[in-house]
């Protein structure tokens, strides 16, 4: 069969390849599978409901949950009716979501715990045209979403082939709200078409077959994990859920997945445990561990020596194998997006054996517009790989402007057609406001934010984005914020890396205890800091070098507001919570 929409993707896993475990979820202690026929029946289930309860083509029902089966299931029953979902971060504050509901009109809405119940219930008075919440579990003050089930019934099984017979690629599917780093979130409009040619197009630089296993930890309502949930059932790949953020090392080591996602600073936190480990070691093994590491970093896919080939299957035999065996031991490939990868990191993991792929997308173009791919070795480090089919991607002449056009460029931000004119011009190119080049003539590279880059007083142009994840390869330093727009010189504000830091000051009989406060005061911390700014700063020219930096007293999260549910810095919110700290820094010039 022919795939036009994303509520085909059931039907045709269905008849190509047949799962039993099509989705499998972790509940008191095992693992219970859904298959396709079970997800199908059950997405019927769910669409008949809706027809029963009212729902409308173009109704909005607005879904707050981890990831789990469920999720996926309310998904096509949705779709089916024609209704739209509005998939909403489950981390946001509040009055962002009393924002998202009435802009999208919300109907309906679908949580997964009690948490999540009460702060939608916080909002319903704001609310005009929500009617009802149901959960996926027990819940205070909702309706379990087990009411929205309803069997076989020829009126409404004749009503549903009626809307789904009527529904039509370019038709809106889904309705996401970015999490812009400021100002309110706009609804990027995707229609069916827009996913489904991101998951065909994905679908050759997925190295792993139906036979393949998938864990999915990402959070579900951002379109990259999304996107890529659609492609794992559209190629056959079975997906686990796991249980929790917490629990993914376990998780890892019991469903062995052969693929799975990752953003960087979840790759930058699974390195750095692995070489506090190695650290921890002594003698020969300790020296065999670091050996390793830095034949890693001198690694290239496109092939060494004889010699080095030698020494790399020694260090995957001694060494690689324990990390591969952390993550399950069968991983093919980790595709990883959503923020710029360290390519010290993408070489020492391929070296391990551990492919890690990295892309480039927004929401906005679904998301995928590059990524790196083994087949035909298309794979450069310090870049998000060649252009996937059927997408264009060129860079402005004027100021470097990375510009997308293709089947994949949303339909355009919701009830705002004055923004949707600002990003996409009259000929249909996309302004995606990152700066890159095309590596080689081909390969994607990002060089920062378009709103990002500033001046100096002195007229010198500076790309923070590359300069903070260059710094952040030290371990010392968990996140880092370059300022100084305006300034004399660029300067920056650190957040330390607290394990590293905390195990560095036992070795050195620091004791500043075990608190981000007591660090940002401890001159000794601050002295050794310096000196991996000033190593790292050898990178940059003189103009970029940061000659000042301050500690901040505490992480940037997203939580605290400092951090977008993507895991962007909001540079507007945190130059103005650690204003104090700018302050101090250009009072020395």
């Amino acid at each position: 069969m022919e795939v036009k929409r994303l509520f085909d993707i059931p039907y045709y896993q269905n008849e190509k390849f047949p799962q039993e475990d099509a989705f499998a979820d972790k509940v008191v202690g095992d693992w219970v599978k859904v298959s396709t026929q079970q997800y199908i029946d059950y997405a019927n289930n769910v669409s008949r409901a809706l027809i029963k309860l009212g729902v409308q083509p173009g109704d909005k029902i607005a879904m707050i949950s981890n990831n789990r089966s469920e999720w996926n299931i309310c998904d096509i029953g949705i779709q089916q009716v024609g209704a739209i979902s509005v998939p909403v971060y489950p981390t946001i504050d509040s009055a962002s979501y009393a924002y998202i509901f009435n802009d999208a009109s919300v109907k309906l809405c679908i949580v997964s715990d009690q948490e999540l119940a009460d702060k939608v219930a916080s909002i319903r008075p704001e609310v005009s045209t929500l009617t009802e919440v149901y959960s996926f579990v027990d819940c205070k003050g909702t309706i379990n979403w087990k009411e929205l089930s309803e069997g076989p019934n020829a009126e409404l099984d004749a009503e549903l082939e009626k809307r789904k017979a009527a529904i039509k690629g370019d038709d809106l599917v889904t309705l996401i709200y970015t999490s812009g780093t400021t100002g309110n979130p706009k609804g990027v409009m995707l229609s069916h078409n827009n996913l489904l040619s991101n998951v065909k197009a994905c679908e050759p630089r997925l190295p792993v077959g139906s036979d393949a296993k998938s864990l999915s930890f990402l959070p579900v309502c951002h379109v990259f994990e999304r996107m890529l949930l659609y492609l794992y059932q559209y190629t056959g790949v079975s997906i686990y859920f796991a249980e929790s953020i917490d629990t993914i090392g376990d998780n890892l080591k019991e469903v062995k997945p052969n693929v799975f996602t990752a953003v960087p600073r979840l790759l930058e936190k699974v390195f750095d445990k692995i070489v506090a480990k190695g650290d921890a070691l002594t003698g020969i093994k300790r020296k065999l561990f670091f050996w390793a590491l830095s034949l890693g970093e001198e690694y290239d896919v496109r092939g060494k020596s004889g010699w080095y080939n030698f020494k790399l299957k020694i260090a995957r035999k001694l060494i690689f194998s324990k990390w591969q065996e952390a993550l399950g031991g069968n991983v093919e490939a980790i595709a990883c997006g959503s923020a710029a990868l360290q390519p010290r990191l993408a070489r020492v993991f391929f070296a391990a054996g551990i492919p890690v792929m990295e892309g480039y997308g927004l929401t906005e173009t679904s998301p995928v517009c590059s990524v790196n791919m083994e087949l035909n070795n298309k794979i450069k480090f310090g870049t998000t790989g060649t252009v996937i089919d059927g997408v264009t991607v060129k860079i402005a002449e004027s100021d470097g402007e990375i510009l997308v056009k293709g089947p994949n460029v949303m339909l355009g931000y919701y009830n705002q057609p004055e923004k949707t004119a600002e990003v996409i011009d009259k000929d249909g190119w996309f302004h995606t406001g990152d700066i890159g080049i095309l590596e080689d003539g081909e390969y994607v590279k990002i060089t920062d934010r378009k709103k990002e880059m500033f001046k100096t007083s002195g007229g010198k142009y500076i790309a923070p984005q590359v300069m903070e994840n260059k710094f952040k390869e030290s371990r010392f330093i968990e996140q880092i914020m370059v300022i100084g727009e305006n300034q004399k010189m660029p300067a920056a504000l650190v957040v330390p890396d607290i394990e590293f830091v905390k195990e560095w000051g036992k070795r050195k009989n620091i004791d500043f205890g075990s608190t981000y406060e007591g660090m940002a005061s401890n001159e000794a911390l601050k002295d050794r800091i310096a000196k991996e700014i000033e190593q790292y700063n050898e990178n940059f020219g003189k103009w970029e070098q940061i000659k000042v930096f301050e500690l901040a007293a505490s992480a940037w999260t997203v939580e605290g507001g400092e951090l977008t549910p993507t895991m962007k810095p909001k540079r507007k919110v945190i130059m103005a919570k650690y204003d104090h700290l700018v302050q101090k820094i250009y009072a020395k010039k």
